[in-house]
């Protein structure tokens, strides 16, 4: 895990956390600027992160696989235009073994602390595996959806079945025949509810809040089609460049025209669901974009099925035989299946990280994580992380391949310059994120209380990005020198 400056005297050691996308990305970054002795720490049995873990049935991308794969790993034959989670485990998977980023990993292997040195200039890093790492710069890959949200129900330890959080998803358990409850109705449960439903022999879906579900063109592509992508790369090139034009001025959501439409559509897509209250039941209280949009062509078609159920009465309790409803009615079940999401708020701050002066980054993030250019958090030198706070928009791909762009040229200036650490100042952090949020004040949509993820406790949002991929892209290109305070190496 060792880079070099030009004259090869230099030893600076680089630790990633996480071999998921964010990490492949620096991985491939590194090794093409001649960074070979790297390593990546991951606590999975391999890599894909939550393409990994997540393993629920009916699993799958809702962005377009054309625009949610890297530029420089483009793939001409996914089965359809959504990935799968299967097909987009394998493609990463494909990546990390051709380009020859496997060497550097370290699976099994949980980061449990990270403190910074300030005598050495390095982290240290503390691992589940007992082989600690030290380091001279850290790359946080960890995501928003690094920990399971798990609810807070009465009684959820009393049920006498099965129980599992969707994206620890029990592969041994069969539901064929079963009674099941699914709590929740957002993003897992409308890809994992029609699945489901087609082998239960009884499914209640508890759902608190409607959300917007649109449908989505994403017929199999047949044998002809693909075998004509492959002879033609181009038009996948095309394609891509289509959505990136699209996403890049939607994902704002500051635009209400665009938004109308797309409520028009979701209220046209739910008229396929035959029994009216149940219909009314679907239609969310709330704008189009307040909460994370979904899609799905068959998550409403499910509720036509005699096997199913919408609850919408308030969960009161879990006991031994099932759910208990706030009105008093039991629904005996076998298996409880939790699609209550993540805790998206915490980033890095779900491990103990100390930096300068002692600081922790729980601390330092109080009011709710945040970062300049979503990257760097004054108080904690030559870290970096991917997928950090406010970076939350359109193809998680495309904004990561900024990232670590950003990232290399700061290693880089490390070797370059003879740095031996570099750390946003808190000013510059403060008055870019006051930009920041007062860019989200003025999307109305996201002022709404929509019960999403987007929302610290503190009410801060930190997970969206209120601008386009293309500015963000802008933004992180140039290091501002600036914005940043450093410390030279000891002569």
């Amino acid at each position: 895990m060792v880079a070099t400056d030009g004259a090869g005297g230099r030893r600076l050691r680089v630790a990633i956390i996480g071999a998921g996308a964010g990490g492949l990305c620096v991985a491939k970054d590194l090794l093409e600027a001649g960074m070979t002795e790297f390593v990546l720490l991951e606590r999975a049995e391999g890599v894909g992160g939550t393409w990994r873990t997540n393993r629920y049935p009916g699993c799958e991308c809702d962005v377009q696989s054309a625009l949610y794969s890297f530029s420089w790993a483009a793939k001409q034959d996914w089965s359809k235009p959504y990935g799968t989670q299967p097909e987009i485990l394998a493609y990463l998977e494909a990546i990390a073994a051709e380009r020859g980023i496997l060497d550097h990993c370290r699976f099994g292997t949980e980061v449990t602390e990270a403190a910074w040195d300030e005598g050495s200039a390095s982290w240290h890093l503390t691992t589940s595996a007992g082989d600690d790492v030290d380091a001279e710069v850290v790359v946080a890959a960890v995501g928003m959806f690094r920990e399971p949200s798990l609810p807070d129900i009465e009684g959820i330890g009393s049920f006498a079945g099965s129980l599992f959080h969707s994206a620890r998803w029990d592969e041994a358990h069969d539901l064929a025949g079963e009674r099941v409850a699914v709590i929740g109705s957002a993003a897992s449960a409308v890809q994992l509810v029609p699945e489901v439903a087609k082998v239960a022999g009884r499914l209640h879906l508890f759902q608190r809040t409607a959300n917007w579900v649109l449908p989505k063109v994403d017929d199999p592509y047949t044998e002809d089609e693909l075998a004509h992508f492959r002879e033609h790369p181009e038009i996948q090139t095309a394609f891509r460049d289509q959505i990136y034009a699209h996403m890049d001025i939607g994902m704002t959501f500051s635009d209400p025209g665009p938004l109308a439409e797309r409520e028009a559509i979701g209220l046209a897509a739910m008229e396929v669901v035959a029994d009216p209250e149940v219909r009314a039941k679907l239609v969310p209280d709330h704008p189009f974009g307040c909460k994370r949009p979904l899609f799905s062509n068959a998550y409403y078609p499910t509720f036509n099925r005699e096997n199913v159920e919408l609850v919408t009465d308030p969960i009161a309790r879990l006991v031994p035989e099932g759910v208990v409803t706030e009105d008093g009615t039991l629904r005996e079940v076998d298996t409880v299946v939790l699609a209550t999401g993540f805790s998206t708020t915490r980033y890095l701050s779900s491990i103990p990280v100390t930096g300068r002066a002692g600081r922790r980054l729980d601390e330092a993030w109080a009011d709710g994580a945040q970062a300049y250019v979503g990257i760097t958090t004054a108080g904690f030198p030559n870290l970096f992380m991917l997928y950090g706070p406010n970076t939350n928009n359109g193809s998680i791909l495309t904004m990561l391949e900024a990232q670590s762009a950003h990232v290399l040229a700061q290693v880089r200036r490390l070797l370059d310059e003879r740095l031996a650490w570099v750390d946003v100042r808190p000013e510059a952090m403060d008055a870019y994120n006051a930009e920041v949020q007062a860019a989200i004040a003025a999307i109305p949509v996201w002022q709404f209380d929509c019960n999403g993820y987007y929302r610290s406790p503190s009410g801060r949002i930190v997970t969206q990005w209120p601008f386009s991929m293309s500015e963000f892209a802008r933004r992180s290109g140039t290091i501002d020198l600036a914005a940043f305070e450093s410390a030279a190496l000891p002569a």
